[in-house]
């Protein structure tokens, strides 16, 4: 279990690093003399570093011992947060974001499988659920601290204290985590090969849609809540949505190992019935926070649910799937940051719950449609 619990603290810093601009955008846009669509941007200039170096360090590092590996990655980020912390030019914070998402992209390949390898087959999916309870543990206490810690101190100041969380994590992990061998050398296995495996496609193509719905919205929450008149009130929406989403990924943690396929039915209908609330009353506070509340409660086992259904369909080639997942996540996340700026200053917030409901039908439709490889029913005694 401490094993464990430092590969969530990994993903909690990895989610912090990737989401915390989306709670300081006004606040790093004013320091950094640049407009908030730009700042946007740092989060899709991270998921870009991620989608360019998941599946090529993966594939090339399979042979290496799984501890170094992940210690690279822990260690990278204690360098690039401090980075971001101190600099004064919006081109530094740039690269330096491109390079946590670099080091992100690594770490994401490696969490499923390593969590995986420590446990009995049928804990797989549970394991998995513990090492990504990171996740929601950043969106519900992590984001809304670092957002009033950035306005009350500073945002730099949340990037260092981020910074010192890792150099902390690294000895977690000398201390804690086992170490395990690569794949042999010529045992690896190809991207091509992989790729074909039935199943995967479908894996891919929802984690694809299902990201880029949350990431059009979440990038963009904090102009998004003006209308309803709480966008000073962003820490505590966040806050609304991070409880749910801890919420969320207990209850897949429990289910996962019997229910994965009703359960990733289940999780994109309900962010899709949040997606429709919102756009027929935005402007309304209370739906906003029940739509949020319930958008939460969805999204917070949806990485959980995907890696788990990739690592079901993949075997042996887990992180080479993951890798895979990994990327359609930072496709995903780039092209909400891409997206969700053309809309807003296209069409208005207005625009974002009604993007949200097309992607979620075409999620829910490719995942129903997985029967019999991807999302299969689990065998229940």
């Amino acid at each position: 279990m401490a094993a464990l619990l430092a590969l969530a603290m990994a993903a909690f810093i990895t989610i912090l690093t990737e989401a915390l601009p989306a709670g300081l955008l006004p606040q790093m846009a004013g320091s950094l003399s640049v407009p908030e669509a730009l700042i946007g941007q740092l989060v899709t200039i991270y998921a870009v570093g991620s989608l360019v170096a998941a599946i090529p360090l993966t594939t090339a590092t399979q042979s290496w011992r799984r501890r170094p590996l992940l210690l690279i990655a822990v260690g990278g980020f204690a360098i690039v947060n401090t980075v971001t912390a101190i600099s004064d030019h919006y081109a530094i914070t740039l690269v330096a974001r491109f390079f946590a998402g670099v080091f992100a992209g690594l770490l994401w390949a490696l969490v499923a499988g390593y969590a995986a390898r420590m446990v009995p087959e049928h804990l797989k999916g549970r394991a998995i659920a513990v090492a990504m309870a990171g996740t929601p543990l950043a969106l519900s206490l992590g984001i809304p601290a670092g957002t009033f810690l950035g306005a009350a101190f500073g945002w730099r100041v949340t990037f260092g204290l981020m910074s010192v969380l890792t150099v902390m994590l690294i000895f977690w992990v000398f201390a804690k985590v086992p170490d395990f061998p690569g794949q042999a050398r010529g045992k690896g296995f190809a991207l091509r090969t992989v790729f074909t495996l039935p199943g995967i496609r479908p894996v891919l193509f929802v984690t694809l849609a299902y990201v880029l719905a949350h990431n059009i919205l979440y990038t963009y929450i904090a102009p998004f809540l003006v209308p309803a008149g709480i966008a000073e009130r962003i820490d505590v929406v966040l806050l609304v949505f991070g409880v749910a989403a801890l919420l969320g990924i207990w209850i897949v943690g429990v289910l996962i190992d019997r229910w994965l396929r009703e359960l990733v039915l289940v999780s994109t209908a309900l962010f899709g019935l949040s997606a429709l609330a919102l756009g027929i009353a935005c402007t309304a506070p209370a739906v906003v926070y029940a739509s949020v509340a319930l958008w939460g409660l969805a999204f917070g086992g949806a990485a959980t649910l995907f890696q788990t259904a990739s690592a079901r369909v993949a075997g042996e080639a887990t992180d080479v799937a993951q890798s895979m997942i990994v990327t359609v996540w930072n496709i995903a996340i780039a092209g909400g940051g891409i997206i969700g700026g053309i809309l807003l200053e296209t069409f208005g917030v207005s625009a974002f719950p009604w993007s949200v409901l097309a992607l979620l039908i075409a999620a829910i439709a490719v995942a129903w449609a997985a029967r019999a490889h991807g999302f299969t029913p689990i065998h229940r005694p």
